[in-house]
């Protein structure tokens, strides 16, 4: 392997944010291997340039050996809902398949990981901007499942010596278009995110948008999020192997520190794509906070990231052309 290179083991590196990082660590000159069992993932969202191995991280030690640097953990099942009616999936698979994965981590020597984890470890914050020192109180199965592998980590970093960032994302949007000119960008399904969901909307595969409450106290009286470009995201994985230090857990919010109501979100829709986008109130849902935004002065401070992509407009337009490719065949890279 030629000076500089590094060998990463990347698990879902076939969804949306685990793909993304991918590209963005072939794009460096590194070399990857994605795990990823496709329950979720996409094969084709695997990079060109990566090896893949369809199987369970809870079988990593099958493939896992010395010859790598570092694991960037993105393996997890992330619906909220479906983890209140199925917590037993996401204990099984997020907490018991990550604790399969550390042992595999630890018998093959490769002491560099980097978690991604999620702010719905904090539940509804008291206080706004959200900084890491902030209570965890989460208020579903998924966040509560990220924060025991936290713990977890937390230990394995303690008792021996692994080197360990867990990124906290807050909403995750847009797309990225790698060299080649080839697209990474969010295809879930169910889909359950509100930038995806409104784009459909504009694209006549949904009547309406929901909007889920509108009297909150803020000033459109809906909710305001944090969007972070999944760009930018990825940044800062490459900028957590680098920082990763034996024996810390590090935590690290990543956000832009500013949020953007529902409302906000769905006119920039309209303004981006020209299309209208009728929408329809409907009633608050539960655990719903008014406002969630990061404070991501540690990222900034520790891993050296700035966030340069985070114009909505900017975030929205790019999710918009994924989302066109997806629609029209002819237009896939």
């Amino acid at each position: 392997m030629s000076n500089g290179q590094k060998k990463y083991l990347v698990t879902g590196g076939a969804g949306y944010v685990g793909s993304v990082v991918a590209a963005h660590l072939l794009e460096a000159g590194h070399a990857v291997t994605v795990l990823d069992d496709l329950s979720t993932g996409h094969r084709e969202g695997a990079p060109g340039g990566a090896d893949f191995i369809e199987g369970r991280i809870q079988d990593a030690a099958k493939w896992l050996d010395r010859s790598y640097d570092g694991v960037l953990h993105f393996a997890a099942f992330s619906q909220v809902g479906e983890s209140v009616v199925n917590p037993e999936k996401y204990w099984r698979n997020n907490v018991g398949g990550t604790t399969e994965l550390l042992a595999a981590m630890r018998d093959a020597g490769v002491r560099t990981l980097v978690f991604s984890s999620t702010a719905a470890t904090y539940g509804e914050p008291s206080e706004v901007p959200i900084t890491e020192d902030a209570a965890t109180a989460p208020t579903n199965p998924y966040g509560a499942s990220k924060l025991a592998v936290d713990h977890m980590i937390s230990g394995e970093c303690a008792a021996h010596g692994l080197a360990a960032v867990s990124l906290r994302y807050f909403n995750v949007a847009g797309a990225y278009q790698g060299t080649g000119g080839v697209a990474y960008g969010e295809r879930h399904d169910p889909e359950s995110h509100l930038i995806p969901l409104v784009l459909q909307v504009a694209q006549g595969r949904r009547e309406a948008i929901s909007v889920f409450g509108d009297d909150y106290p803020t000033p459109d009286g809906t909710c305001i999020r944090d969007y972070i470009h999944v760009a930018d995201l990825a940044q800062a994985h490459l900028l957590a192997l680098d920082a990763a230090q034996s024996g810390e857990h590090l935590i690290c919010n990543l956000g832009n520190g500013n949020g953007f109501s529902v409302r906000e979100v769905i006119e920039t829709v309209r303004q981006v794509t020209g299309h209208p986008v009728p929408e329809v109130a409907a009633p608050r849902r539960g655990g719903d906070p008014a406002v969630l935004v990061a404070s991501a002065e540690q990222a900034r401070t520790r891993l050296g990231w700035r966030p340069s992509r985070a114009d909505l407009a900017g975030i929205v337009a790019d999710a918009w052309d994924f989302a066109q490719r997806l629609a029209s065949p002819e237009k896939r890279a």
